[in-house]
Protein backbone atom coordinates (compact mmCIF):
# COMPACT_ATOMS: atom_id res chain seq x y z
CA UNK A 1 0.00 0.00 0.00
CA UNK A 2 1.44 3.16 -0.96
CA UNK A 3 2.23 5.88 2.04
CA UNK A 4 0.16 8.75 0.22
CA UNK A 5 1.98 11.39 2.56
CA UNK A 6 5.61 11.13 1.33
CA UNK A 7 6.58 12.04 -2.44
CA UNK A 8 8.36 8.32 -2.99
CA UNK A 9 6.40 5.13 -3.10
CA UNK A 10 6.54 3.53 0.27
CA UNK A 11 5.13 0.29 0.74
CA UNK A 12 4.59 -1.53 4.30
CA UNK A 13 5.34 -4.97 3.47
CA UNK A 14 5.63 -8.50 5.78
CA UNK A 15 9.38 -9.34 6.17
CA UNK A 16 8.50 -12.55 5.36
CA UNK A 17 7.78 -11.33 1.63
CA UNK A 18 10.86 -9.47 1.45
CA UNK A 19 12.85 -10.42 -1.10
CA UNK A 20 16.55 -9.53 -2.17
CA UNK A 21 17.25 -6.48 -4.14
CA UNK A 22 14.18 -4.42 -1.84
CA UNK A 23 15.09 -1.30 -0.36
CA UNK A 24 14.54 -1.56 3.27
CA UNK A 25 13.74 2.28 4.10
CA UNK A 26 12.28 2.16 7.65
CA UNK A 27 10.80 -0.32 10.23
CA UNK A 28 7.09 -0.87 11.51
CA UNK A 29 7.25 -0.25 14.77
CA UNK A 30 3.97 -0.09 16.82
CA UNK A 31 2.18 1.19 13.77
CA UNK A 32 4.40 3.83 13.54
CA UNK A 33 7.21 4.21 10.87
CA UNK A 34 10.39 4.49 11.95
CA UNK A 35 13.30 6.04 9.67
CA UNK A 36 16.64 4.01 9.69
CA UNK A 37 20.39 4.92 9.33
CA UNK A 38 21.36 1.80 7.86
CA UNK A 39 18.79 2.04 4.78
CA UNK A 40 19.77 0.05 1.69
CA UNK A 41 19.09 -3.07 -0.48
CA UNK A 42 18.48 -6.74 0.62
CA UNK A 43 21.46 -7.67 -0.45
CA UNK A 44 20.63 -11.63 1.10
CA UNK A 45 18.65 -13.90 2.75
CA UNK A 46 20.84 -13.81 5.82
CA UNK A 47 20.09 -9.71 6.05
CA UNK A 48 15.68 -10.98 5.79
CA UNK A 49 16.85 -13.45 8.49
CA UNK A 50 18.40 -11.08 10.93
CA UNK A 51 14.97 -8.74 10.84
CA UNK A 52 13.00 -12.11 11.30
CA UNK A 53 15.09 -12.52 14.83
CA UNK A 54 15.03 -9.19 15.78
CA UNK A 55 11.20 -9.38 15.86
CA UNK A 56 10.43 -7.03 13.10
CA UNK A 57 7.38 -7.80 11.21
CA UNK A 58 6.78 -5.36 8.63
CA UNK A 59 9.52 -3.10 6.99
CA UNK A 60 8.44 -0.01 4.63
CA UNK A 61 9.90 -0.38 1.47
CA UNK A 62 10.93 2.37 -1.38
CA UNK A 63 10.13 1.03 -4.91
CA UNK A 64 11.81 3.21 -6.56
CA UNK A 65 14.92 2.38 -5.33
CA UNK A 66 14.22 -0.78 -5.48
CA UNK A 67 15.26 -3.50 -8.10
CA UNK A 68 13.26 -3.01 -11.22
CA UNK A 69 13.05 -6.47 -11.73
CA UNK A 70 10.60 -6.34 -8.64
CA UNK A 71 7.34 -6.51 -8.44
CA UNK A 72 5.88 -4.71 -5.14
CA UNK A 73 2.45 -3.10 -6.31
CA UNK A 74 0.88 -5.58 -3.30
CA UNK A 75 -1.48 -4.45 -0.10
CA UNK A 76 -0.58 -4.24 2.77
CA UNK A 77 -0.95 -7.56 4.91
CA UNK A 78 -1.66 -6.42 9.17
CA UNK A 79 -0.59 -8.97 11.43
CA UNK A 80 -3.86 -10.40 13.16
CA UNK A 81 -3.97 -10.66 16.93
CA UNK A 82 -3.41 -13.98 18.72
CA UNK A 83 -5.83 -14.87 21.02
CA UNK A 84 -3.94 -15.86 23.83
CA UNK A 85 -6.00 -18.64 25.67
CA UNK A 86 -5.47 -19.94 29.40
CA UNK A 87 -3.86 -22.50 29.38
CA UNK A 88 -5.19 -26.39 29.71
CA UNK A 89 -4.08 -30.12 30.75
CA UNK A 90 -1.94 -31.97 28.63
CA UNK A 91 -4.58 -34.80 27.99
CA UNK A 92 -7.26 -31.69 26.69
CA UNK A 93 -5.00 -30.63 23.97
CA UNK A 94 -3.71 -33.84 22.89
CA UNK A 95 -6.94 -34.89 22.60
CA UNK A 96 -7.72 -31.47 20.87
CA UNK A 97 -4.39 -32.57 18.57
CA UNK A 98 -6.21 -35.90 17.24
CA UNK A 99 -9.50 -34.46 16.54
CA UNK A 100 -7.39 -31.33 14.54
CA UNK A 101 -6.11 -34.61 12.86
CA UNK A 102 -8.96 -36.46 11.68
CA UNK A 103 -10.57 -32.92 10.61
CA UNK A 104 -7.82 -32.21 8.66
CA UNK A 105 -7.49 -36.16 6.96
CA UNK A 106 -11.34 -35.63 6.18
CA UNK A 107 -11.01 -32.81 4.55
CA UNK A 108 -8.31 -33.38 2.33
CA UNK A 109 -9.42 -36.81 1.22
CA UNK A 110 -12.58 -34.85 -0.06
CA UNK A 111 -10.75 -32.23 -1.94
CA UNK A 112 -8.41 -35.07 -3.15
CA UNK A 113 -11.34 -36.83 -5.02
CA UNK A 114 -13.18 -33.55 -6.24
CA UNK A 115 -10.01 -32.53 -7.65
CA UNK A 116 -9.12 -36.18 -9.45
CA UNK A 117 -12.83 -35.78 -10.86
CA UNK A 118 -11.66 -32.23 -12.09
CA UNK A 119 -13.87 -30.04 -9.61
CA UNK A 120 -12.05 -26.76 -8.14
CA UNK A 121 -10.51 -26.13 -4.76
CA UNK A 122 -12.29 -24.17 -2.82
CA UNK A 123 -10.07 -22.29 -0.16
CA UNK A 124 -12.37 -21.16 2.43
CA UNK A 125 -12.59 -24.82 4.55
CA UNK A 126 -8.61 -25.08 4.45
CA UNK A 127 -8.68 -21.17 6.05
CA UNK A 128 -10.77 -22.28 8.77
CA UNK A 129 -8.45 -25.35 9.02
CA UNK A 130 -5.25 -23.68 8.89
CA UNK A 131 -6.69 -21.59 12.15
CA UNK A 132 -7.56 -24.25 14.06
CA UNK A 133 -3.93 -25.50 13.11
CA UNK A 134 -2.62 -22.23 14.28
CA UNK A 135 -4.50 -21.98 17.59
CA UNK A 136 -3.33 -25.71 18.41
CA UNK A 137 0.26 -25.19 17.85
CA UNK A 138 -0.01 -21.48 20.13
CA UNK A 139 -1.84 -23.54 22.84
CA UNK A 140 0.33 -26.65 22.92
CA UNK A 141 2.36 -26.99 20.50
CA UNK A 142 3.88 -30.29 21.85
CA UNK A 143 0.23 -32.29 21.75
CA UNK A 144 0.51 -31.41 17.98
CA UNK A 145 4.29 -32.87 17.61
CA UNK A 146 3.58 -36.13 19.22
CA UNK A 147 0.27 -36.47 17.43
CA UNK A 148 1.73 -35.76 14.04
CA UNK A 149 4.61 -38.03 14.77
CA UNK A 150 1.84 -41.04 14.11
CA UNK A 151 2.44 -42.30 10.90
CA UNK A 152 0.82 -44.71 8.26
CA UNK A 153 2.63 -45.82 5.42
CA UNK A 154 -0.99 -46.26 3.88
CA UNK A 155 -1.87 -42.82 4.30
CA UNK A 156 1.30 -41.35 3.36
CA UNK A 157 -0.22 -38.54 0.92
CA UNK A 158 -2.73 -37.22 3.54
CA UNK A 159 -0.25 -37.19 6.91
CA UNK A 160 2.59 -36.03 4.46
CA UNK A 161 0.32 -32.83 3.81
CA UNK A 162 -0.83 -32.21 6.96
CA UNK A 163 3.03 -32.42 8.98
CA UNK A 164 4.14 -30.24 6.39
CA UNK A 165 1.36 -27.43 6.71
CA UNK A 166 2.13 -28.05 10.80
CA UNK A 167 6.18 -27.60 10.11
CA UNK A 168 5.94 -24.85 8.21
CA UNK A 169 3.43 -23.10 11.02
CA UNK A 170 6.02 -24.19 13.56
CA UNK A 171 8.95 -23.01 11.89
CA UNK A 172 7.10 -19.90 10.23
CA UNK A 173 6.36 -18.76 14.15
CA UNK A 174 9.80 -19.86 15.58
CA UNK A 175 11.22 -17.39 12.72
CA UNK A 176 8.51 -14.73 14.23
CA UNK A 177 6.32 -14.32 10.95
CA UNK A 178 2.68 -12.76 11.52
CA UNK A 179 -0.86 -14.83 12.24
CA UNK A 180 -1.67 -14.04 8.75
CA UNK A 181 1.79 -15.20 7.32
CA UNK A 182 1.24 -18.64 8.76
CA UNK A 183 -2.16 -19.01 7.80
CA UNK A 184 -0.64 -18.69 4.19
CA UNK A 185 2.10 -21.10 5.00
CA UNK A 186 -0.84 -23.46 6.52
CA UNK A 187 -3.14 -23.45 3.33
CA UNK A 188 0.32 -23.75 1.07
CA UNK A 189 1.52 -26.78 2.84
CA UNK A 190 -1.89 -28.35 3.16
CA UNK A 191 -2.19 -28.21 -1.02
CA UNK A 192 1.50 -28.83 -1.55
CA UNK A 193 1.30 -32.12 -3.02
CA UNK A 194 -2.14 -31.56 -4.29
CA UNK A 195 -0.63 -32.61 -8.19
CA UNK A 196 -0.09 -36.14 -7.31
CA UNK A 197 -3.76 -37.06 -7.44
CA UNK A 198 -3.19 -37.18 -11.39
CA UNK A 199 -0.47 -39.35 -11.00
CA UNK A 200 -0.08 -42.98 -11.74
CA UNK A 201 -1.36 -44.61 -8.22
CA UNK A 202 1.04 -47.27 -9.20
CA UNK A 203 3.94 -45.69 -10.01
CA UNK A 204 3.53 -43.43 -6.83
CA UNK A 205 3.29 -46.16 -4.89
CA UNK A 206 5.72 -48.60 -6.29
CA UNK A 207 7.83 -50.04 -3.63
CA UNK A 208 11.15 -50.52 -5.71
CA UNK A 209 13.72 -47.47 -7.58
CA UNK A 210 11.74 -45.63 -10.43
CA UNK A 211 13.40 -45.93 -13.70
CA UNK A 212 14.07 -42.65 -15.68
CA UNK A 213 10.42 -42.82 -17.20
CA UNK A 214 9.23 -43.23 -14.27
CA UNK A 215 10.59 -40.21 -12.06
CA UNK A 216 9.96 -37.95 -15.06
CA UNK A 217 6.27 -39.02 -14.59
CA UNK A 218 6.39 -38.14 -10.94
CA UNK A 219 7.78 -35.09 -11.66
CA UNK A 220 4.49 -34.17 -13.23
CA UNK A 221 2.45 -33.42 -10.18
CA UNK A 222 4.09 -30.24 -10.90
CA UNK A 223 2.93 -29.54 -13.72
CA UNK A 224 -0.73 -30.83 -12.14
CA UNK A 225 -0.52 -28.84 -9.42
CA UNK A 226 0.37 -25.30 -11.65
CA UNK A 227 -3.28 -26.14 -13.53
CA UNK A 228 -5.07 -26.75 -10.41
CA UNK A 229 -3.13 -23.79 -8.47
CA UNK A 230 -4.25 -21.68 -12.11
CA UNK A 231 -8.05 -22.64 -11.35
CA UNK A 232 -8.20 -22.31 -7.31
CA UNK A 233 -9.89 -18.89 -6.37
CA UNK A 234 -8.74 -16.81 -3.38
CA UNK A 235 -5.53 -18.43 -3.13
CA UNK A 236 -2.50 -16.25 -2.26
CA UNK A 237 0.36 -16.15 -4.12
CA UNK A 238 2.44 -17.43 -1.09
CA UNK A 239 -0.03 -20.31 -0.60
CA UNK A 240 0.87 -21.25 -4.46
CA UNK A 241 4.37 -20.54 -3.78
CA UNK A 242 4.94 -23.34 -1.59
CA UNK A 243 3.24 -25.76 -3.85
CA UNK A 244 5.33 -24.75 -6.90
CA UNK A 245 8.53 -24.55 -5.04
CA UNK A 246 9.06 -26.86 -2.83
CA UNK A 247 11.57 -29.03 -5.40
CA UNK A 248 13.43 -25.77 -6.52
CA UNK A 249 17.18 -26.04 -5.69
CA UNK A 250 19.09 -23.17 -4.89
CA UNK A 251 22.01 -24.32 -7.83
CA UNK A 252 18.57 -24.17 -10.44
CA UNK A 253 18.83 -27.66 -10.96
CA UNK A 254 15.19 -28.07 -9.25
CA UNK A 255 11.67 -28.13 -11.13
CA UNK A 256 9.44 -27.32 -12.62
CA UNK A 257 10.62 -23.94 -13.39
CA UNK A 258 14.63 -24.70 -12.52
CA UNK A 259 14.71 -21.61 -10.12
CA UNK A 260 17.90 -20.16 -9.13
CA UNK A 261 19.26 -18.10 -5.85
CA UNK A 262 17.08 -15.10 -4.87
CA UNK A 263 14.06 -16.40 -7.82
CA UNK A 264 13.03 -18.53 -4.57
CA UNK A 265 11.68 -16.48 -1.84
CA UNK A 266 12.66 -17.57 2.02
CA UNK A 267 8.83 -19.34 2.02
CA UNK A 268 9.42 -21.43 -0.67
CA UNK A 269 12.94 -22.30 0.76
CA UNK A 270 11.40 -23.13 3.84
CA UNK A 271 9.00 -25.65 1.86
CA UNK A 272 12.11 -27.38 0.21
CA UNK A 273 13.87 -27.77 3.85
CA UNK A 274 10.20 -29.04 5.53
CA UNK A 275 9.19 -31.62 2.53
CA UNK A 276 12.42 -33.21 2.54
CA UNK A 277 12.55 -33.75 6.33
CA UNK A 278 9.16 -34.79 6.88
CA UNK A 279 9.81 -37.42 4.16
CA UNK A 280 12.77 -38.94 5.13
CA UNK A 281 11.19 -38.90 8.63
CA UNK A 282 8.24 -41.36 7.07
CA UNK A 283 7.62 -45.23 6.54
CA UNK A 284 7.04 -45.83 3.06
CA UNK A 285 6.41 -48.10 1.22
CA UNK A 286 10.04 -48.73 -0.15
CA UNK A 287 11.76 -47.30 2.73
CA UNK A 288 11.72 -46.97 6.67
CA UNK A 289 11.50 -43.96 8.50
CA UNK A 290 14.97 -42.07 9.21
CA UNK A 291 15.41 -40.15 12.85
CA UNK A 292 15.21 -36.78 13.23
CA UNK A 293 18.92 -36.76 13.56
CA UNK A 294 19.96 -38.94 10.57
CA UNK A 295 17.11 -36.28 8.58
CA UNK A 296 19.03 -33.49 9.84
CA UNK A 297 22.14 -34.64 8.30
CA UNK A 298 21.01 -35.22 5.00
CA UNK A 299 19.40 -31.79 5.18
CA UNK A 300 22.99 -30.59 5.80
CA UNK A 301 24.55 -32.40 3.11
CA UNK A 302 21.99 -30.69 0.48
CA UNK A 303 23.53 -27.15 1.66
CA UNK A 304 24.24 -24.81 0.43
CA UNK A 305 23.66 -25.74 -3.62
CA UNK A 306 19.99 -27.43 -2.74
CA UNK A 307 19.39 -25.73 0.41
CA UNK A 308 19.23 -22.26 2.29
CA UNK A 309 22.29 -23.74 4.98
CA UNK A 310 20.81 -20.12 7.01
CA UNK A 311 17.24 -21.87 7.02
CA UNK A 312 18.14 -25.30 7.57
CA UNK A 313 20.34 -24.28 10.84
CA UNK A 314 17.60 -22.84 11.88
CA UNK A 315 15.33 -25.38 11.15
CA UNK A 316 17.08 -27.78 13.26
CA UNK A 317 16.91 -25.23 16.04
CA UNK A 318 13.34 -24.82 15.75
CA UNK A 319 12.60 -28.28 15.74
CA UNK A 320 15.15 -29.43 18.00
CA UNK A 321 17.72 -32.18 18.31
CA UNK A 322 15.62 -34.52 19.61
CA UNK A 323 11.96 -33.73 18.22
CA UNK A 324 8.82 -33.72 20.47
CA UNK A 325 6.82 -37.17 19.42
CA UNK A 326 10.15 -38.76 18.47
CA UNK A 327 12.03 -41.85 19.80
CA UNK A 328 14.77 -41.97 22.32
CA UNK A 329 16.87 -44.43 24.25
CA UNK A 330 18.20 -43.27 27.72
CA UNK A 331 21.35 -44.17 29.48
CA UNK A 332 19.53 -46.89 31.30
CA UNK A 333 18.49 -48.27 28.46
CA UNK A 334 14.68 -47.41 28.46
CA UNK A 335 13.39 -46.53 25.01
CA UNK A 336 10.52 -43.39 25.24
CA UNK A 337 8.78 -40.61 23.20
CA UNK A 338 9.86 -37.21 23.71
CA UNK A 339 6.95 -36.04 25.23
CA UNK A 340 7.03 -32.29 26.24
CA UNK A 341 10.49 -29.76 25.63
CA UNK A 342 8.38 -25.93 26.25
CA UNK A 343 11.10 -24.04 28.22
CA UNK A 344 13.74 -26.56 28.07
CA UNK A 345 17.17 -26.76 26.21
CA UNK A 346 16.99 -29.04 23.40
CA UNK A 347 18.67 -31.86 25.66
CA UNK A 348 16.47 -32.44 28.70
CA UNK A 349 12.84 -32.72 27.89
CA UNK A 350 10.17 -34.78 29.22
CA UNK A 351 10.60 -38.45 28.10
CA UNK A 352 7.81 -40.59 27.95
CA UNK A 353 9.63 -44.28 28.56
CA UNK A 354 7.61 -47.50 27.71
CA UNK A 355 10.11 -49.86 26.67
CA UNK A 356 13.60 -51.68 27.74
CA UNK A 357 16.10 -52.43 25.81
CA UNK A 358 17.79 -54.37 28.49
CA UNK A 359 15.41 -56.91 29.18
CA UNK A 360 13.29 -56.29 25.55
CA UNK A 361 9.72 -56.05 26.80
CA UNK A 362 7.70 -52.84 27.30
CA UNK A 363 7.92 -51.32 30.95
CA UNK A 364 5.12 -49.06 33.06
CA UNK A 365 4.58 -45.95 31.23
CA UNK A 366 6.33 -43.37 33.20
CA UNK A 367 7.20 -40.03 32.69
CA UNK A 368 11.09 -38.88 33.12
CA UNK A 369 11.92 -35.26 33.48
CA UNK A 370 16.03 -35.17 32.48
CA UNK A 371 16.29 -31.67 34.24
CA UNK A 372 16.08 -33.51 37.42
CA UNK A 373 16.93 -37.14 36.55
CA UNK A 374 20.03 -38.51 36.13
CA UNK A 375 19.61 -40.02 33.12
CA UNK A 376 20.68 -38.46 29.85
CA UNK A 377 19.62 -39.04 26.23
CA UNK A 378 22.46 -41.89 24.72
CA UNK A 379 20.85 -41.31 21.26
CA UNK A 380 17.68 -41.07 18.96
CA UNK A 381 16.49 -44.42 17.16
CA UNK A 382 13.61 -45.22 14.72
CA UNK A 383 10.95 -47.70 15.68
CA UNK A 384 12.12 -50.43 13.17
CA UNK A 385 15.31 -50.30 14.42
CA UNK A 386 13.93 -52.11 17.95
CA UNK A 387 10.71 -53.83 15.83
CA UNK A 388 8.69 -52.31 18.66
CA UNK A 389 4.93 -50.15 18.06
CA UNK A 390 4.82 -47.13 19.84
CA UNK A 391 1.54 -46.22 18.80
CA UNK A 392 -0.47 -47.29 22.09
CA UNK A 393 1.94 -44.97 23.92
CA UNK A 394 1.37 -41.28 22.02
Amino acid sequence: MADSSESVRLLKIPVAELKVGMFVEAIDKNTSKVNIANAGQIRSTEAILKLHKSQITHVWVNGERSSPDLGLGRSVIDAKPVIKKRPVDRETTQKQAKELMVEAKDLIHKVLSETFEGKAVEVQPFEALADNMIESVMLDADALKCVSALRSKDAYLLEHSINVAFLLVTFGRYLDFDTDMLRQLAIGGILHDIGKIKVDSQVLNKPGKLTAEEYEHVKLHQTYAVEIMSQTKGLSQISKDISLMHHEKLDGNGYPRGLKGDEIPIHGRMSCIVDIFDALTATRCYKEAMSPAAAFKILISLTPFHLDQKLVYEFIRCVGVYPVGSLVQLSDGRVGIVWAAKGRDALHPKVKCFYSIKNKCYTKVEIVDLLRSSFNIEKGISPRSLDIDPTPFY
